[in-house]
């Protein structure tokens, strides 16, 4: 697919999930839960989902523009 902005694994076996959840190509997987986030780690997808990382430091830098200004002191 085209997007991959978070995915989920339902399994009995921790294992195997953790497998299978490291080969999926998204921004975030849940093993055997669904929209649990932590604040202070990024969630974003990858491949043409979504714009950018959000969740902890990384907000400071997707939500900021930096600002460069010069001045000659007399």
């Amino acid at each position: 697919t085209d997007y991959g902005l978070a995915g989920s694994v339902w399994t009995g076996d921790l294992a195997k999930g953790q497998r299978v959840a490291e080969k999926i190509h998204t921004g975030m997987v849940w093993i055997n839960t669904w929209l649990h986030r932590d604040l202070r780690v990024p969630f974003g997808g990858v491949k043409n989902s979504g714009v950018g990382r959000e969740g902890g430091r990384w907000s400071l830098g997707f939500f900021s523009e930096p600002l460069n200004i010069c001045l000659k002191h007399d």
